[in-house]
């Protein structure tokens, strides 16, 4: 069976980019694990996004050659939104609570949980724009 792209150079190169970007996303993760940065580091946490981005990076890919079924794109967008939903109350905090609206504080550290949420927050945008993406990249060539 040979794979030919489904796509123009142009969207072909898009979706590289975007995938070498999502991967690069997924390679960060492996700091959520250190002790030495993390405040109560989370493993499955980590194993969670990491996971995720992946998927997004290999759905990219896959977008090339390949339709990519709408029920994936739906659960990965639940996904998305889910995780914004658990972590938008520290943005919220981190914005209008008392102390000063920082993502990075002195040191990438997570010791303020409102930080910690705030950039998973941003991370959930992120992903739910590259799935977005692929939907309407998708069109109405999806499948159920």
């Amino acid at each position: 069976m040979k794979l030919s792209p489904r796509t123009s150079p142009l969207f072909t190169i898009a979706h590289i980019v975007l995938a070498i970007l999502f991967a690069f996303f997924a390679w960060l993760q492996r700091n959520d694990i250190d002790e030495k940065i993390y405040h109560n580091a989370s493993s499955l946490d980590a194993a969670l996004w990491l996971a995720f981005y992946l998927l997004i990076t290999v759905l990219l890919i896959f977008a090339i050659f390949r339709t990519i079924p709408r029920w994936i794109l739906i659960l990965s967008m639940i996904a998305c939104v889910v995780e914004t939903v658990m972590t938008g109350p520290g943005l919220i905090e981190n914005i209008v609570g008392e102390e000063e609206f920082t993502i990075t504080q002195v040191s990438m550290s997570a010791e303020d949980p409102r930080v910690e949420l705030s950039r998973e927050f941003f991370g959930a945008v992120i992903a739910l724009a590259g799935v977005l993406f692929l939907w309407f990249r998708n069109g109405k060539k999806a499948t159920t």
